[in-house]
This record gives C-alpha cells, structure tokens and sequence, in this order.
C-alpha cells in the first residue's frame, strides 16, 4: 500500500525544479500557473537564489508547483496505485490536488494568497521558530509550553518545533529540556500559532469561492492524523491549519496504522522520507528528487502500489 507525501516550506533549494522543466510539456503547464497567479514560477525554480525563494510569499507556491510536476511526471493522471495522500504544512494544499479535491490552478491560487498573507501576518511580529531534537516528547511539550511558547510542529522522529517570541525562543535556547538541543530555524515568524490568525479570514475568504471536489485518494490531515474523504472538510482543515499546530507524528501513525508499506516523497524530496524513516521504519521511502528518478520510482511503485 502506498502513501504520496508532499513536503513543507524549507526544503526548497535553488534551482532544483531546472531538470523537471526540461521536459516541454512541464514547462508550458508551469507557466500556465505562473500566469494564473502572476508569480514567475519558472524564473524562482530555476535562476532566483536562496534568499529569494527562502521568502514565504515565493516559497510556498513554488513547492507546491514543484510536488506538482514532480507527480504529474511520474503519474500523468492517473493515480490509482496512490491509496493514501499527505503533505506537511503547505505540502497539504499539494496533497488537495493529487487527491482530486482541487484542481491544480486553484490549488495553485490558495497557495499563492496562503503565502502572501502569512507573510504579511509574520512582517514585524518579531518572531521565529527553533527545532528541538531529541528528548521525550512530553517532558518536551511541557517545557515549550512553561516558556511561552508553541508546540508547532510535532514531526516525530525525536523533533519538535516551537514557536513564539524571539526573545523567549532566545531563552529556551540557553536552557533546552533535559536531553535535548535547539536550534534557531531561518523563518519569518511564527507559523502555525495565533501569530497567523490575521492570515485565516483572507484565506477562508477565496477557499469558498473554489469548487471543491470529493477526495478520490483519502487524505491524512495535519490536524489531528484523521483520514478525510470530505473536500470542504479538507479545506477548511487548511484554512484553520495555518494557525494551528502540525501534527505530522500523528500522520506518520495513521500511515502505518493503514497499512502503509511504502511512500513516495515528491520534489524537493528528502525531508518527509527521513522523518518516516525515523519514525516508522517498517515503511519504505522513495525520494523523487529528479527525473533520473522515474524509472525506479515507477519499480517502487510496482512494489507497493494498489489498493
């Protein structure tokens, strides 16, 4: 049984869609959501450097459209070896698609207002994140909470993010919890905590003037691990999931709770693969990091694909 995951801001590096859009016909459809959103999505997966893409206002439609094409590559349109659908944190809104609940340009427009309006709620605020690694989960828990600040993303494997002010952020930094080490990420704010909640209402706002379909491939939410079938739901866990924690452990869960015994990670692919490895290594991971990985991506899934 096979699961397909798409991966959340910070795994973007320069460059890495240039081997995808090689191919003509991943380019023209590139430059048809860049059209569709008036954001230039083939200038920053190619030439635009870190800092440029590093922005969440460029960052998050351009891994979107990177998961996209990555599977669009891969699969073509017919994704019925996929019995299950996840992506962390804005990988979610790439998930919508491959499962059939968005069409691409309007998964492509939610995740252009998702990232500017984040941005937007992140100017000034004077906050960040840092990951803590190692550690026991609710002496960690315990322990960002004590400080003022938010368990944002709990991404198993021994990895939990927190978020909050600089300052208090600062001062965790110097005492971290028994057994663990923090360390500063490179964002603009403090994601997923009420720090966004000016972004939700702009967001709900254009997600209910899309049409929503019906999940054809079940969808594991951020939220809580649940498996969705019912679109609007989906989407209004995405809209209200901006201010709210990642629970990507309990994604991770309901994955090998399901059956899982394989996961596709599309492009930029590296991170989720690693977590689950982590995690849950019973499951096997595959990377598709390029089109060189095609073919034994396709043997992957001739391994693991089906209902």
């Amino acid at each position: 049984m096979l699961a397909l995951l798409a991966p959340g801001q910070g795994s973007q590096t320069p460059g890495f869609l240039s081997p995808w859009l090689e191919d003509k016909h991943a380019a023209e459809v590139i430059g048809t959501w860049s059209d569709a959103i008036g954001l230039d999505l083939t200038r920053l997966g190619t030439t635009a450097d870190a800092d440029e893409i590093r922005d969440t206002a460029n960052a998050q439609p351009l891994l979107v459209a990177g998961g996209l094409i990555g599977a669009l590559r891969l699969f073509g349109t017919d994704l019925s070896a996929i019995s299950y659908v996840a992506g962390h944190s804005v990988g979610e809104i790439t998930a919508t698609a491959f499962a059939g609940v968005l069409d691409s340009v309007s998964a492509m427009k939610l995740v252009h207002t998702r990232g500017a309006q984040m941005a937007i709620a992140a100017k000034g605020s004077n906050t960040g994140m840092s990951a803590v690694l190692g550690g026991e989960r609710e002496v960690v828990v315990a322990a960002i909470n004590a400080a003022g600040l938010t368990p944002a993303n709990e991404n198993g494997g021994g990895q939990i993010v927190a978020a909050g002010s600089l300052d208090a952020l600062a001062a965790f930094g110097e005492n971290p919890p028994d057994g663990s080490r923090v360390r500063a990420l490179a964002v603009s704010g403090a994601f997923h905590t009420s720090t966004m909640a000016p972004a939700v209402p702009h967001l709900a706002t254009l997600a209910a003037s899309l049409t929503v379909g019906e999940a054809k491939i079940p969808f594991i939410s951020n939220k809580d691990g649940a498996v969705i079938l019912a679109g609007r739901e989906i989407l209004d866990r995405i809209v209200g999931q901006i201010a709210g924690p990642v629970r990507w452990d309990l994604c991770m869960a309901t994955m090998a709770k399901c059956g899982v015994t394989g996961v596709i990670e599309v492009p930029p692919a590296g991170t989720l693969a690693g977590l689950v490895k982590r995690a849950q290594s019973e499951i096997e991971t595959f990377t598709l990091k390029g089109p060189d990985d095609l073919e034994a991506a396709a043997a992957f899934i001739a391994k693991h694909g089906g209902k």
